[in-house]
């Protein structure tokens, strides 16, 4: 598909980081100043729903979900971590992995609804410094899968 966001490769800075990358998958690190540690992984070929997959390739990102939630969960220490996918605006599949805190710009709500409060300028920074761990931490947790 032609004009889809992430079939794209590159990536711009303002967009995130490239943290891993597999012949099926990839992880990104979203560049969310509200939401330190968001992270995305994206199937690599266009493809818009989790029933098109192969009982495998669903396996296959699941995986890479969970190990990516178990080392936000680790290294960022939320009150609880989102999975989603959604795929409304983005018909390709994706799943986002966001750490959550009760402070955070959006809780309770979900990271696309309104803010409902600015957050802790401190904790932020608190937490953007744990986000920049992630990108190691993660890359060595999938070696260990593969």
């Amino acid at each position: 598909m032609t004009n889809c966001t992430l079939c794209k490769d590159e990536l711009k800075p303002e967009e995130g980081e490239l943290i891993w990358r597999g012949d099926d998958c990839r992880v990104i690190m979203v560049n969310d100043p509200d939401l330190p540690g968001f992270c995305r992984v994206i199937w690599n070929r266009h493809v818009p729903e989790m029933s098109d997959l192969t009982y495998g390739e669903r396996e296959h990102i699941m995986s890479l979900v969970f190990a990516v939630e178990e080392v936000i969960r680790e290294v960022m220490e939320p009150h609880k971590v989102n999975l989603a996918t959604l795929g409304n605006m983005v018909p390709h599949i994706h799943w986002h992995v966001i750490p959550r805190y009760q402070d955070d710009a959006y809780f309770p709500g979900s990271p696309w609804s309104a803010k409902v409060r600015e957050g802790s300028k401190t904790a932020l920074e608190s937490r953007r410094a744990l986000a920049k761990k992630l990108p190691a931490i993660i890359r060595d947790a999938i070696s260990q899968m593969y």
